[in-house]
């Protein structure tokens, strides 16, 4: 009874970060600085960024575009833009592109109550999921949220 009650916790807490996430203005040119901790093990940032980019590929589509990313070094961001590589997109860490359809994409995750919560933001849409983490990988723990701005 007590883990059901702390998944419904969660889910409300991420329910509630992404509506207030939403209230924020996006500028589809400017990003927001991405953050995960560093301490989240390769083979989790890994499991963790190739669900969440399956997931935005369903929402885009796969190689629509040059992702504007501004990573933050951790083993998450290196595992993100891996991941987006291997889907087909191009990614641009360096913020020129010329004539393309761009997607800026901005990422936090953090640790909350022994899970770890990800989102994933663009000018258009906002994906986020809780996931179980361990230090031989990861799993989904909550169903994926999807926000889509207008």
């Amino acid at each position: 009874m007590r883990a059901a009650s702390s998944v419904r916790q969660l889910v409300l807490h991420c329910l509630l970060g992404l509506s207030l996430a939403g209230c924020a203005s996006f500028d589809g040119n400017a990003l927001v600085a991405s953050s995960a901790p560093s301490d989240l093990s390769g083979p989790a940032a890994s499991a963790i960024a190739g669900d969440m980019v399956t997931k935005l590929a369903e929402q885009v589509g796969p190689g629509s575009g040059t992702i504007i990313l501004k990573p933050d070094g951790t083993p998450f961001g290196q595992a993100l833009e891996t991941s987006l590589k291997s889907w087909g997109y191009a990614v641009a860490t360096d913020q020129k592109t010329k004539g393309e359809k761009t997607i800026p994409l901005a990422y936090v995750i953090e640790s909350y109550n022994g899970q770890v919560l990800a989102r994933l933001s663009t000018g258009s849409i906002e994906l986020g999921r809780a996931y179980s983490a361990t230090a031989a990988g990861a799993s989904p723990a909550s169903p994926l949220s999807v926000m889509q701005r207008g």
